[in-house]
């Protein structure tokens, strides 16, 4: 069973700066974790850097307004890399006109692109940053549109790979269920955000800019709370990882803020991964 910590205080000093996820950890979509932001607040007063790293398909322009208006400190930060940064990458690749599967939010996406947007009949890409209406909908109701997309073999850029997410007391879908639900139609799908390696590699850029000159992996460490995004992707990309217990998991072995560390432990043996450290909720010290 990985340690766990009293706070980030306990091993900040190890380690130069953090690749820190939103959603679940500094927020859940309606309220901010107070003691999460202090947190970041508290390690970069101590010297370190922080790079929120999110799966949200807006740009980091986007999420920096989202924080705003949440009030978020802007001390709690240096800087915000999301899977809609990586995801323009993708989209530059494509040709033809593209089919935006997610609600009219997420239109700055492509700001700046010169993508044509159609509808699905017409497309020969798919970008997809959600359901239209996430409060209502599931991925079931977009299979049939899903299946007739795959047949003509449309290409599938996923912008935000999570599975659900926190908003408030409730999970809400995300574009990687409706990714994971084309690949099982048989569609070709692509994915640059959490756990894959582009969105880690320009988060080390952007340390590397802050710092003025290269960092190691060795000296950062991933903050996440979700098995298939930031977990994976920590440890699959070589960083070590402060698991968040009281996320989206957190059912499996709950109570979230005191959870059983025997069911926690049999969790993270079924799925095979070893964190480096853990704790409920990230604060910067338990008194």
């Amino acid at each position: 069973m990985p340690k766990r910590i009293s706070g980030l205080s306990a091993i900040a000093p190890n380690y130069r700066a953090i690749l820190c996820d939103v959603w679940g950890v500094l927020h859940n979509g309606q309220s901010v974790y107070r003691q999460a932001e202090d947190a970041l607040v508290q390690y970069r007063k101590a010297g370190g850097q922080v790079v929120l790293l999110t799966n949200s398909p807006r740009p980091n322009q986007g999420v920096a307004s989202q924080l705003d208006d949440l009030e978020v400190s802007r001390q709690a930060f240096d800087a915000i890399v999301t899977s809609g940064d990586v995801t323009r990458t993708l989209i530059e690749q494509t040709a033809g006109d593209v089919f935006l599967l997610g609600p009219d939010r997420d239109l700055p996406l492509f700001d700046g692109l010169g993508k044509n947007l159609v509808d699905a009949a017409s497309c020969e890409t798919i970008v997809c940053t959600g359901l239209f209406e996430d409060e209502k909908e599931v991925p079931e109701d977009h299979r049939d549109r899903l299946s007739d997309l795959a047949a003509r073999q449309i290409p599938f850029i996923c912008a935000n790979p999570d599975l659900v997410v926190e908003r408030g007391e409730r999970m809400i879908y995300c574009a990687g269920s409706l990714a994971k639900l084309y690949d099982e139609l048989g569609g070709q799908t692509f994915v640059a955000g959490k756990p894959h390696s582009p969105i880690y590699n320009l988060a080390m850029k952007r340390l590397e800019e802050i710092n003025g000159t290269a960092m190691s992996q060795d000296n950062v460490i991933a903050v996440g709370d979700g098995m298939p995004t930031d977990v994976a992707g920590a440890l699959s990309n070589g960083f070590d990882l402060l698991y968040i217990s009281a996320g989206i998991h957190s059912t499996e072995y709950g109570p979230a803020d005191d959870p059983n560390e025997a069911e926690l432990e049999k969790f993270l043996a079924n799925h095979e991964v070893e964190p480096t450290v853990w704790m409920p909720r990230l604060s910067w010290k338990i008194s």
